[in-house]
C-alpha cells in the first residue's frame, strides 16, 4: 500500500457481473467468450470527462489501469467482458465478494513496470506501454508534477484518458451508487458494449430496490464503517468513514453512519475517547489489503464493550463491493442481512 501519498485521497477513489445469473457464477466471464469485437459503425464515439473531450474512432485494444487504491476501473471492465484489452493492470485487491472475481485480476498483464513512489506508472513507463486509452480513479494519476503522464501528452500520441465520477476534483465525499453506473454506461459507450452495460445497472438497480423495499419500515441503526489496520492522520482512528459511495449504500441498506457529521470529508480522524462515546450498532470493517479483517472487527468490539453491536455481535467485513464499481449492490444485500436479518 502506498504511504508517500495521502491514503485518503487514494482510498477516496475507491466489483463476474455481465448478467444477473453471472453475478452468482464461481468465475469472471471468459475473454474469449465475452469480448467480442464492438461494430466499428459505432464509431467515433465521444464523451466528457472532467472538463474535457474525449474521442474515440474505435474501440480502444490497449488499455492501462493505473493504481488510484481502487478496484473499480479493472473490476468494471472485467464486468463488461473486456479483459483482454488490458495490456498494464496495476489495480489490485486479493479478495471480492464476486467469486473469481480477485483471481482474474491477478491473472491480468501488469507490463512488467517499474513503479514510482506512489506506486503506480511513471510518465516514460507510460509512455512505452503504447495504450490507447488510460484509466485514473482521480486526476491525480494525470498530475505531471508528480512524474505521471498529463492527458495532453496522451493525447500527443494519440491515447485517450479517462477519470473516473467524481474523481475529477479529487474529492470523493459525494460519490453515490449513481456514478457506479455512470462509470459502466461510459465504459459501455467507450467500447461499444452499452448493451452489455444497462443490463448490469438494471440488474443491480432491481436487486438494491429489492433488498431496501424489505427494510424501509424499520429502524435505522447507527454504522461504523472503518478499514482495518488503516492509518491516514494521527488519532487513534483516522480510517473511519464519515461521507462518499459508502453512507449511499448504508442508507439503501437499511442503515446511517454513525460518524456522518464528524467530517466534511471522506474520512473522519478520531480520536479513541470520541470513538468510544458513539453509540454504534453495528460495525462494517472494511478489508484493504488486510491479512485478517475478521480478526480486527472482533477486536474493536472487544475494545468497545458498551457498543451495542458489540453486546449483540453485530458485524460484517466488506471488500471491493462497498466501493466505486460493478458490485455496490451485494453491499447493501450483505450490509442489510446483518442489520436486518428478520426482513430476510
Amino acid at each position: 500500500m502506498p504511504k508517500k501519498r495521502p491514503i485518503a485521497t487514494l482510498l477516496a477513489g475507491a466489483l463476474c457481473l455481465a448478467t444477473a445469473a453471472c453475478a452468482e457464477s464461481s468465475t469472471e466471464p471468459s475473454n474469449g467468450e465475452a469480448s467480442a469485437p464492438a461494430a466499428e459503425s459505432g464509431y467515433p464515439v465521444t464523451i466528457e470527462n472532467c472538463g474535457r473531450t474525449e474521442t474515440f474512432a474505435k474501440a480502444p485494444s490497449r488499455v492501462v489501469v493505473m493504481n488510484g487504491a481502487s478496484v473499480a476501473e479493472v473490476s468494471t471492465l472485467l464486468a463488461l467482458g473486456l479483459g483482454d484489452r488490458i495490456v498494464s493492470n496495476q489495480q489490485t485487491y486479493g479478495m471480492s465478494e464476486v467469486p473469481g472475481r480477485a483471481q482474474a485480476i491477478k491473472s491480468l498483464p501488469t507490463g512488467d513496470i517499474e513503479l514510482n513512489d506512489a506506486y503506480d506508472i511513471p510518465r516514460e513507463a507510460m509512455l512505452g506501454l503504447r495504450p490507447d486509452l488510460v484509466l485514473s480513479t482521480t486526476s491525480y494519476g494525470f498530475d505531471g508534477k508528480n512524474g505521471f503522464t498529463t492527458r495532453d501528452q496522451l493525447r500527443d500520441v494519440k491515447a485517450n484518458s479517462y477519470v473516473s465520477p467524481q474523481g475529477c476534483d479529487q474529492d470523493t465525499s459525494r460519490m453515490t451508487v449513481a456514478d457506479s453506473y455512470t462509470l459502466l454506461r461510459d465504459m459501455g459507450k467507450v467500447f461499444n458494449v452499452g448493451d452489455r452495460a444497462e443490463k448490469l445497472i438494471a440488474d443491480s438497480e432491481k436487486r438494491i430496490a429489492e433488498v431496501s423495499a424489505k427494510v424501509q419500515d424499520k429502524k435505522n441503526p447507527k454504522v461504523m464503517v472503518v478499514f482495518a489496520n488503516m492509518a491516514m492522520g494521527g488519532n487513534d482512528f483516522s480510517s473511519v468513514v464519515a461521507k462518499g459511495i459508502y453512507n449511499d449504500i448504508l442508507t439503501q441498506a437499511g442503515g446511517a453512519n454513525a460518524f456522518e457529521s464528524a467530517a466534511k470529508t471522506s474520512f473522519a480522524d478520531l480520536s479513541k475517547e470520541k470513538v468510544a462515546a458513539t453509540d454504534v450498532d453495528a460495525l462494517v470493517v472494511i478489508s484493504y489489503n488486510a491479512p485478517d479483517p475478521t480478526a480486527y472487527a472482533k477486536k474493536l468490539l472487544k475494545e468497545f464493550p458498551q457498543w451495542p453491536a458489540a453486546k449483540n455481535n453485530t458485524y460484517t467485513v466488506l471488500s471491493d463491493s462497498i466501493y466505486l464499481g460493478p458490485s455496490n449492490h451485494l453491499a447493501v444485500e450483505k450490509v442489510a442481512r446483518m442489520l436486518h436479518p428478520d426482513a430476510f
